[in-house]
C-alpha cells in the first residue's frame, strides 16, 4: 500500500528484556588497557518492550513495561490511536498472532463503548505462523538491540529513558523502511499458506 495520513500501516512487536546490574563495579578503559566486566551479574527483574513503527512514515515508539498482559497491550494500542494517531480514520496495524494481540484484549481493558470506538479504527492484520519476519517492527528490535541493548540496564527508568533517546534519534532522522518483499517473492517462499489448484 502506499502512504496514506488517513490510513497509516503500523507494525508492532515486543520483545522481553532481562535488567540487570553488574556484581563488581568494571573497570574503565585506559591507555595501553581494555575495559573490563565481570561475567557474574545481579538480575533486577524482567519487563516488555513494545515496538511500533509506521515504515512509510520513518516513525517508531518504543516503550518499556514491567508486563505484557493484554490489559498493558489495550493501554498501548489505546495510546497509539488517541495519542499517536487521532486524526487517523483507521490505523492499520500489522502484528504477530500472540494472546494478547486481539480486540478482545481491549473489552477487557476498557468498557464496552470505549473497547468499539478504539477496535472500529483498527483495521488487524496478524503475520502467518512462523512469519513473524515480515513485520518490520521485529527487524526494528533487532536494530534496537544492537544499537541501545548491548550492556546491562538496572532499571526500568533508566531504559525507559535509553529507548527515548533512540527514538528521538531515529525518529529525527526519519528513515523509512525501503521493504522489498514481493507479492511473487511471497507466493514463492509462502507457498504452503495459498490455496492448491
Amino acid at each position: 500500500r502506499g502512504y496514506d495520513p488517513a490510513r497509516p500501516v503500523v507494525c508492532m512487536d515486543e520483545k522481553p528484556y532481562q535488567l540487570l546490574a553488574h556484581a563488581r563495579d568494571p573497570i574503565p578503559a585506559a591507555p595501553g588497557r581494555d575495559p573490563k566486566q565481570d561475567s557474574e551479574y545481579v538480575r533486577h527483574g524482567t519487563c516488555s518492550i513494545f515496538c511500533w513503527v509506521e515504515p512509510l512514515g520513518g516513525w517508531r515508539r518504543v516503550d518499556a513495561q514491567p508486563r505484557r498482559t493484554r490489559i498493558d497491550w489495550a493501554g498501548q494500542v489505546q495510546r497509539l490511536l488517541t495519542v499517536d494517531y487521532p486524526e487517523a480514520e483507521k490505523v492499520v496495524l500489522v502484528m504477530d498472532n500472540l494472546n494478547t494481540h486481539s480486540v478482545a484484549s481491549l473489552y477487557e481493558a476498557f468498557d464496552p463503548a470505549t473497547a468499539f470506538g478504539l477496535a472500529r479504527r483498527l483495521e488487524i492484520h496478524h503475520t502467518p505462523k512462523h512469519g513473524s519476519w515480515l513485520n518490520i517492527a521485529e527487524i526494528e528490535l533487532s536494530t534496537l538491540a544492537r544499537q541501545c541493548l548491548d550492556r546491562r540496564i538496572t532499571d526500568l527508568d533508566t531504559l525507559n529513558t535509553e529507548l527515548a533517546a533512540w527514538q528521538h534519534a531515529t525518529n529525527a532522522d526519519q528513515r523509512q523502511v525501503d521493504w522489498h518483499f514481493t507479492t511473487d517473492d511471497a507466493r514463492t517462499r509462502l507457498r504452503h499458506l495459498y490455496p492448491k489448484r
